[in-house]
């Protein structure tokens, strides 16, 4: 498991839910990339509404029926990893944006490993 501590940067990716990258979900193929690439950690989140780049706005509303809501990727790493993982970015997002805003990690702590170990969630 990658240790973390300290000053990092967070990585966010602006994209659609729709954009696609070899027939595939652009999304998956970043967090598969940067698990790949050995970094901490990665998280998709869904937005229910908003616009980019295009002013067409995306929102979930039930009248709307937009297919192409707003999703966000974020990465935390130490910076040198982070910045190592720019080009692959390059080559994966043709529309979006894309963020670096520098962090403190406070706490990471992965989930004990093996079915002996395993304790409720929550502090002790």
């Amino acid at each position: 498991m990658t240790s973390l501590s300290g000053r990092a940067l967070r990585l966010t990716v602006y994209i659609g839910e729709d954009d696609t990258w070899h027939h595939k979900p652009l999304y998956s193929e970043i967090v598969h990339r940067a698990h790949a690439a050995g970094l901490a950690g990665a998280s998709v989140f869904r937005g229910i509404e908003g616009f980019g780049a295009s002013s067409r706005i995306h929102t979930s509303r039930l009248l709307s029926l937009s297919e192409d809501l707003p999703v966000a990727v974020v990465v935390v790493d130490a910076e040198e990893r982070v910045r190592a993982f720019l080009p692959q970015l390059d080559e994966l997002v043709g529309e979006g944006l894309v963020t670096l805003e520098e962090c403190e990690v406070v706490r990471y702590v992965g989930r004990a490993q093996g079915p002996d170990t395993a304790e409720p969630k929550g502090k002790k």
